[in-house]
């Protein structure tokens, strides 16, 4: 993790990114990954399971799930199904992953705000999603990564610690968040938070949330805001 001071006057709203699922198109590849290798060590589970229940969701905590619902699995399993899901994200991600629809264009015309991405992932897993995808650039190294800080959304302290790292307060970040975990995180955190629904069919954006369909809507949506 590494961090920018910037200073609390700035004009312009800090922007905080979740980086799976709002960023990159990452989170069907890893519902897949997640649907072959947890079976695989005695715990039932499907690529459909991740998208309709545990989008966003830390993985420690979709394992212990399953396993209050299946079987407890010995540490040294545990290491070995974290290990092999992650080596073969790594290789999925290489190989297919793209940038959210619209994203770096949305991202160059907000070339003005600061930027962070915050997300549940470990930075290895956001480094690799942001290179396979030509976004590095726009962040200037400002990665929050709750592996590192040691807390995971939808606690508000992953967004919190973020911002005060910028040298922001809340009031001043924006929240971008796909996940219901991270609108509800950025919403307790007192930031503005603009929810990237994917799926406005099947899931409503929480009051108090803005919502948006696509990307392209970004630059505007934080115009109204200014």
């Amino acid at each position: 993790m590494s961090t920018t001071g910037q200073s609390a006057e700035h004009a312009a709203y800090c922007l905080l990114f979740d980086c799976d699922g709002t960023l990159v198109a990452s989170e069907t590849l890893l519902a897949d990954v997640m649907g072959d290798a947890l079976p695989e060590y005695g715990l039932p589970f499907t690529a459909r399971q991740y998208m309709a229940e545990f989008r966003g969701v830390r993985f420690h905590t979709i394992v212990h799930t399953l396993e209050e619902r299946f079987q407890a699995l010995e540490e040294t399993r545990l290491i070995q199904l974290e290990a092999a899901m992650r080596a073969r994200m790594e290789a999925r991600m290489a190989a297919e992953l793209l940038a959210i629809e619209g994203m770096p264009d949305a991202l160059a015309q907000l070339a003005h705000h600061p930027k962070a991405v915050v997300s549940n992932g470990p930075e290895r897993k956001i480094r690799c999603a942001l290179e396979c995808t030509q976004l590095t650039h726009h962040f200037a190294g400002n990665l929050f990564s709750a592996y590192t800080l040691n807390v995971w959304k939808p606690d508000p302290q992953l967004y919190l610690k973020a911002a005060a790292a910028m040298g922001y307060a809340p009031q001043q970040c924006v929240v971008i968040d796909d996940a219901a975990v991270g609108v509800q995180a950025g919403l307790a955190a007192g930031m503005h938070v603009i929810h990237l629904n994917h799926f406005p069919e099947e899931e409503a954006t929480p009051a108090g949330a803005i919502g948006i369909h696509h990307a392209s809507e970004l630059p505007e949506v934080l115009h109204q805001l200014a």
